[in-house]
């Protein structure tokens, strides 16, 4: 984890071995819409993101997904990435910000990283792919 998340007033609680749930949890809420087999058509089980590349939700795409997220009132969110199991629960996180995401990390490990609210009500991806992403869902 970044020092950027342990130096303000988040409370990081690392979540190790979440990963896989958290994923599960994050298709669960924003593409099950799509059936098992439309979500694998579009290449869902390599990266979960494809959802919104493959144009299947409605989402903000690059900047204007910044922005969304910035904006967001977040309480307490999860950080998990694509294929690391570990994860973080971030409380207290009305003030995060995009620059305060340990994306370096994703970056190392040729992730992607997701942040979703606690009650799943957005999401918020960073993929490694730079002409894709990031991308903002909110389910209103």
């Amino acid at each position: 984890m970044q020092n950027n998340l342990r130096n303000k007033e988040f409370r990081t609680v690392e979540i190790p071995k979440w990963g896989n749930y958290l994923r599960c949890q994050w298709r669960d809420c924003f593409a099950s819409h799509l059936s098992s087999e439309e979500q694998k058509m579009i290449g869902m089980d390599d990266f979960l993101w494809h959802l919104c590349s493959w144009e299947k939700v409605k989402c903000f795409e690059k900047e204007e997904a910044i922005i969304a997220f910035n904006k967001q009132s977040k309480y307490k969110c999860t950080i998990f990435y694509q294929f690391i199991d570990e994860a973080y629960l971030i409380n207290k996180a009305n003030t995060l910000k995009v620059t305060d995401l340990p994306y370096e990390q994703c970056h190392l490990y040729y992730s992607d990283i997701y942040i979703m609210d606690w009650n799943s009500k957005w999401t918020f991806i960073m993929t490694h792919e730079s002409k894709c992403g990031p991308y903002f869902i909110q389910i209103t």
